[in-house]
């Protein structure tokens, strides 16, 4: 594995226009990252899904360059209908196209920081691996005072000229004052066995709003990895909702710093699980000052072979009193194969707060699928009548309607 990636490290650096003191970087990068190698079992966040034995598994020959000289042709067949938006296109780990043609072009700026340290202090190696190989870094910044008219969706594709490669993306996103941006992640790969590394970086000054919504619906047979660090200042919001449903692999990490008195963080996921998939979600929200709230709510329909994973921390600093923070999940298991891992944490270090969490369990109640078919459903029908109930739940919990109705269409849940 260390001299391809080496080599396909030389190669990118041939036909870049990094500066020395850039290429010293990566290097720098790459260098953590061949020391700590893919994460595996034995390190606690990856005890359930090891993402280095999948990778050996599903990729056996990964490869970590592309060329990013080649032009991709956008297929507007894969833009989401109904619904009026911005647009950034990632196509083969390429950015194609930035349009922000619904808004005031004066209110937001976007800058290339690429050639700026941007360092982020985690311990991850897939990160490492994210700053050595990623070839564009774009900073959006939404201006004091601005609200975007309509939500920013970010296309995820590839096609067939790639397949088995390493695809990194990085954005960072800065919320000024009493701003507000509405995010869509939407997952539109084909089936070519891509490892896809995706790191953001979010700042929410004073009374910003994020709202974050991420859509993994169909089936592929890539494996998704993504890290969203979200730092919040006073009275911030941030909202995440994700749907996880179509990669072989995904999982989704959130880490949310809340530094800002009366800021606060929800987080609502859902796992539509086939055959034969893995997901995870692991959430660390950590409440730094007085008067912070989180809301975490996580379920899973699990079919056969199918695995799911919900890790969630809550972490409350001894200065951070008056702290709420609540955390739940379940899990439908709708076969004897299927298998859910929870687990659930709390730090806490003040003695001044309400905070909880819980987990349950189990398959569909036969007395209700009963009492269904009593008044003229078929078992089918039942089932699929207990398990739209169970996931609206958690989709209910979207405070923007039009893009709740958006998800709901995409899952095939009715009201």
């Amino acid at each position: 594995m260390n001299e391809q990636l080496q080599s396909d490290f030389d190669k990118i650096v041939k036909n870049s226009k990094f500066s020395n003191k850039e290429i010293q970087l990566k290097k720098d990068f790459l260098n953590k990252f061949i020391e700590s190698g893919f994460p595996n079992r034995k390190q606690e966040d990856w005890k359930f899904l090891d993402i280095s034995q999948i990778i050996k598994k599903n990729i056996s020959d990964l490869s970590y360059f592309i060329d990013y000289s080649q032009p991709n042709k956008i297929d507007p067949s894969t833009f989401v209908d109904g619904l009026e938006h911005n647009k950034i296109i990632f196509l083969n780990g390429k950015i194609e196209k930035i349009d922000f043609n619904y808004e005031d072009k004066s209110k937001i700026e976007i800058s290339d920081e690429t050639k700026k340290d941007i360092l982020f202090n985690y311990e991850n190696s897939l990160i490492d691996l994210n700053s050595a190989f990623t070839d564009k870094v774009f900073k959006i910044l939404v201006k004091k005072d601005y609200s975007l008219t309509k939500p920013l969706i970010i296309y995820h594709s590839t096609n067939d000229s790639i397949k088995s490669t390493n695809i990194n993306l990085r954005l960072d996103f800065e919320l000024g004052e009493n701003s507000c941006l509405k995010l869509i992640d939407y997952f539109t790969n084909n089936t070519n066995k891509n490892f896809i590394n995706i790191f953001y970086n979010f700042n929410l000054e004073k009374d910003s709003i994020l709202k974050n919504y991420k859509i993994d619906k169909f089936r592929n047979d890539n494996l998704t990895y993504s890290f969203n660090n979200i730092e919040q200042g006073n009275n911030s919001v941030s909202e995440t909702f994700i749907l996880s449903a179509g990669s072989d692999y995904l999982k989704n990490e959130i880490n949310c710093n809340l530094n800002g008195e009366y800021s606060s963080a929800f987080i609502n996921g859902v796992f539509s699980l086939k055959e034969n998939q893995q997901h995870e979600i692991r959430t660390t929200i950590n409440h730094l000052v007085e008067n912070t709230k989180s809301y975490q709510l996580i379920k899973s329909v699990l079919g056969k072979n199918s695995k799911s994973a919900y890790q969630g921390r809550i972490f409350v600093n001894s200065k951070a009193q008056k702290t709420d923070g609540y955390q739940l999940s379940k899990a439908i298991l709708l076969d004897k194969t299927s298998e859910f891992n929870a687990k659930p944490e709390l730090e806490i270090y003040a003695d001044d707060v309400k905070c909880s969490h819980g987990s349950a369990s189990g398959s569909l109640d036969e007395n209700s699928i009963f009492y269904l078919m009593s008044r003229g459903l078929n078992y089918q029908q039942s089932k699929e009548l207990l398990i739209n109930g169970f996931l609206l739940d958690v989709v209910e919990k979207i405070t923007d309607p039009e893009i709740k109705n958006l998800i709901k269409n995409i899952i095939g849940l009715k009201k």
